[in-house]
């Protein structure tokens, strides 16, 4: 008998780990969860809240196959010997995960398994392409991605899977999940979006159904409800790559135009990114703390703890800013336009180390991907790899009315400017103090002068250069 871990993929459906356990033996697999506490460390409130809904989705979709979801608690280099042990296990079969953190308890537990007698099958699922398949001439991975997405493209994408049938899962029955609080979290202040496999084919049907052919322009418009909103699905697993990619080659068939279809590529383009980003943590896990891209010098970051606050509360005096932080406070999740902008606003305008954005990210996020932050906020902070060059500062202002001119967005998350006209709210850095006041007395000031700070960035990262 076969022991299937479950981790971040939460579906029963395209699962090459689930269908691997099934297919090395002839009686039926025993689906676990471990809450293991080293990993939870690391977790939130939001995260554990959209956990605790995949894993009910997921024992309901195994209960309606007559089998169950066995969950445990402890270290899982404890547990999984101990279920192997009391289930008579032959083997065990997971996912693969990149992360650093992932691979050192990966490593444990195989250790520990195999001291045990028990066989260890980790399989390739999470991406399209394993880590170490698409390389340069020189060197284990792309660090440019145009490079990347080249070869990505043109490689054969597997076909989704079959989920198993009822009879190959066991009989077993699972104890009940823990609460968020048994757990040791907080209930969440944001509300995020459903994390159910029924949730995300639903998701990536509406998507591919019409907004997929207007991708490539309104992505770029936080107002407008012009994403996926797959990321948490993916994170979690609730959907496989490989549904999703079959999804969006469908949507390209059925596309009208040559518009529609380079419309699917774009997002296809962004799927890439995630892979590329993936390759790039698992060759080099250091970068979670470190710079990706060193400079000659320290970069000399200020880290000023008042501006810090003022960032997180969504209380910068930038409107646009403000509302994406306030959208993530809400949420949990942050268009990825404001993602960009509130990421530069943090490590230029107000020279605050990319580490500090990326770990309230990593609270605040239901989508919280360790590879997709980390070289997301390195990409903004100007150290990662195909980073943002340190002398291009986003211009708030400037965003705020080419992405959202009606400010709908803005005042959608910023309540105080609700009866402000768009211009103003543009134009906010500019007015005078009294007219401020006068308009919206409760929206606070810029807290620094963009334009002051940008050139004191660019002259920070050159001292760091050696120039």
């Amino acid at each position: 008998m076969n022991l299937y871990w479950h981790r971040r993929d939460l579906r029963g459906t395209d699962n090459r780990g689930l269908v691997r356990a099934v297919s090395r033996s002839a009686e039926p697999v025993i689906p676990v969860f471990v809450f293991d506490p080293t990993v939870l460390e690391h977790a939130s409130a939001v995260r554990v809240a959209c956990l605790l809904e995949a894993l009910e989705g997921l024992r309901a979709w195994y209960r309606e196959r007559g089998s169950d979801l066995l969950v445990a608690r402890g270290e899982a280099s404890d547990v999984l010997p101990r279920l192997a042990a009391e289930h008579d296990i032959d083997a065990v079969v997971w996912a693969e995960d990149y992360s650093g953190l992932a691979r050192e308890r990966d490593r444990a537990v195989t250790a520990a398994l195999e001291d045990d007698g028990v066989a260890c099958d980790p399989v390739h699922d999470a991406i399209h392409h394993e880590p170490g398949s698409i390389t340069p001439n020189e060197g284990d991975h792309y660090s440019v991605f145009s490079y990347f997405w080249k070869k990505w493209r043109d490689r054969e994408k597997l076909e989704p899977l079959e989920p198993p049938a009822a009879d190959a899962l066991a009989a077993v029955t699972g104890e009940p999940l823990p609460s968020a609080s048994e757990l040791g979290f907080d209930e969440p202040t944001a509300t995020p979006q459903s994390v159910t496999q029924t949730a995300a084919r639903e998701c990536v049907t509406e998507f591919c159904s019409g907004p997929i052919y207007r991708y490539a322009d309104a992505r770029e418009k936080p107002a407008v409800d012009g994403t996926s909103r797959l990321s948490a699905h993916l994170k979690w697993g609730t959907i496989g790559i490989r549904a999703v990619y079959e999804a969006t080659e469908r949507a390209a068939e059925r596309a009208a135009t040559d518009d529609d279809r380079e419309s699917v590529v774009a997002f296809q383009r962004q799927l890439a990114w995630r892979e590329f980003y993936a390759h790039v943590l698992a060759f080099n896990p250091e970068t979670v703390t470190e710079n990706f891209s060193g400079y000659e010098h320290d970069i000399p970051w200020r880290n000023d703890p008042d501006e810090l606050e003022a960032w997180k509360a969504g209380e910068t005096g930038y409107p646009i800013v403000d509302a994406g932080m306030r959208q993530l406070q809400a949420e949990g999740w942050m268009h990825n336009r404001v993602r960009m902008l509130v990421a530069s606003f943090l490590t230029k305008d107000l020279l605050i180390d990319w580490r500090e954005g990326y770990d309230w990210f990593r609270r605040k996020l239901a989508d919280h991907e360790t590879a997709n932050d980390v070289g997301g906020w390195q990409w903004a902070g100007s150290t990662g790899t195909d980073a943002q060059p340190y002398f291009r500062v986003f211009n708030p202002m400037k965003q705020g009315r080419e992405y959202d001119p009606d400010a709908a967005y803005i005042r959608e998350y910023v309540p105080e400017l609700e009866a402000v006209a768009a211009d103003a709210i543009h134009d906010w850095h500019d007015l005078e103090s009294e007219r401020r006041a006068q308009l919206a007395p409760s929206y606070p000031a810029p807290i620094v002068d963009h334009g002051e700070r940008r050139e004191r960035a660019i002259a920070a990262f050159e001292q760091a250069r050696g120039e």
